[in-house]
């Protein structure tokens, strides 16, 4: 059976050391062996574990979210209905970050194509472009107008 060590695991996750002892103090990382001179242990199952903790961590999951999905998980029978609940509001979490990403790179990608037409505003002495035309996504006000210099 393959094990590995607190750095190892660290590394393996680009986690600091110090968060996955608090993941097991916290107890949703559990069952942690320790060798002869007392170091952590961890297995092919912390890793597993380590992989939903950080998946679900990664789409904004709290820790108190996360003991109780590990709680649960360990009756699922009897913990099925919280097990689903705990996951579809999870999912719908998820799903409202994703829209508001979208959102915010629309947002991004006008910045970029307003800043991009500024720049060639300059190199082709043309007056800079006007930030309410770039308000509503459309892409490069001066691609739609054709206004683009042949110097670019």
């Amino acid at each position: 059976m393959k094990t590995y060590t607190i750095r190892e695991v660290s590394q393996l996750f680009n986690l600091p050391a110090s968060t996955l002892r608090y993941y097991e103090e916290m107890g949703i990382l559990t069952n942690i062996g320790r060798s002869d001179t007392g170091q952590r242990i961890y297995t092919e199952a912390h890793i597993n574990r380590l992989r939903s903790i950080c998946c679900f961590k990664g789409t904004g999951m709290s820790i108190p979210k996360l003991q109780a999905f590990f709680a649960y998980e360990e009756n699922e029978e009897d913990h099925i209905d919280d097990i689903l609940s705990l996951l579809s509001g999870q999912k719908e979490q998820v799903e409202k970050q994703i829209v508001q990403l979208q959102a915010d790179l629309e947002h991004v990608k006008r910045k970029l194509s307003y800043y991009g037409d500024i720049k060639r505003s300059i190199e082709c002495g043309m007056p800079r472009p006007s930030w309410d035309d770039y308000r509503k996504p459309a892409g490069s006000l001066a691609a739609r107008n054709g206004e683009f210099c042949s110097s670019g």
